[in-house]
């Protein structure tokens, strides 16, 4: 047995329990991926990463991230939440305020930032394109949908190394109250080859501009606490319809409540229109693994 340095942290929270958990061993030297997958489902969290040393130049640190099902090329709260571990940890420092991420999504910056003693990290997401929108499937995708009340924007499919459909609902009240069709979501899920649903609301009068809740079509069905990665699919529609909420590109999203957390991500879109996705991030357990 080789004991490995662990973390389980909450990502996209101020405190524990809030965010979106993730498991991280910090040195996976000689594992293999069959054991990283053996390992991600055994901590049966949403994701859990391994950190390698890096192969590529300028790359601060490799990583392989897995879902207890399967090895993941991207998501944003499992990138996030290992930067946190890694910063803790000492393996790497920002240059230039910046960690190069390396992985099977190729080699993605991550922003560190720090306010007033409190550090936010935002990894710039790979670039999502429209793949089709409601008017495309007709009745069909009405139909899929029947269970939100419709906002105003047209349903969307995104890619962003991740599908996700997107789905606009007529308020934030709606939203939170909807009570999601998973047959119709698994089956759309399916079709169009896509993780599922991420339903949103813009908000008013809240410290944050966006409500979101994403539904999981497969393999396993589930309501994802925080998305990064289906968030940045959003920001970037967002800002395909010249609809994004806030000011200067800059907004928050609220998501976790229906599933007992309070989630908080920064997103942003830049001057150059990248999508970045980001926020806090608590460390909660601190240890070793032992695993052959």
């Amino acid at each position: 047995m080789v004991p490995r340095p662990f973390v389980q942290a909450d990502v996209f929270a101020d405190r524990p329990g809030a965010g979106n958990p993730l498991a991280v061993v910090l040195d996976a030297t000689g594992l293999g991926g069959a054991a990283m997958q053996a390992i991600a489902r055994w901590a049966r969290l949403p994701d859990t990463t391994f950190v390698l040393p890096p192969t590529r130049p300028g790359a601060s640190y490799a990583l392989r991230m897995f879902s207890p099902k399967k090895e993941v090329p991207f998501a944003g709260h499992p990138s996030v939440g290992t930067a946190h571990a890694v910063l803790e940890a000492g393996l790497a420092e920002p240059r230039a305020g910046l960690l190069l991420q390396e992985g099977v999504a190729g080699l993605l910056p991550l922003r560190v930032d720090m306010d007033a003693g409190v550090r936010r990290i935002a990894i710039r997401t790979p670039r999502a394109q429209l793949v089709e929108t409601a008017e495309a499937r007709g009745a069909r995708l009405a139909e899929a949908l029947d269970w939100l009340p419709a906002g105003e924007l047209p349903p969307a499919l995104m890619d962003g190394g991740r599908r996700w459909w997107l789905a606009e609902a007529r308020d934030e009240a709606s939203l939170r109250s909807a009570l999601p069709d998973w047959e119709s979501i698994a089956a759309l899920a399916r079709a169009t080859a896509s993780m599922g649903v991420l339903a949103f609301a813009r908000c008013h009068g809240q410290d944050y501009q966006v409500a979101a809740r994403a539904f999981v079509g497969g393999p396993a069905l589930f309501e994802d606490a925080a998305s990064g990665a289906a968030n940045a699919t959003l920001a970037a529609w967002l800002a395909l319809r010249d609809a994004l909420p806030g000011s200067g590109g800059h907004y928050q999203v609220s998501q976790g409540r229906e599933v007992g957390h309070d989630a908080r991500l920064h997103m942003q879109v830049d001057a150059d229109g990248e999508v970045w996705a980001g926020g806090q991030v608590v460390s909660v357990v601190r240890g070793t693994i032992d695993w052959p």
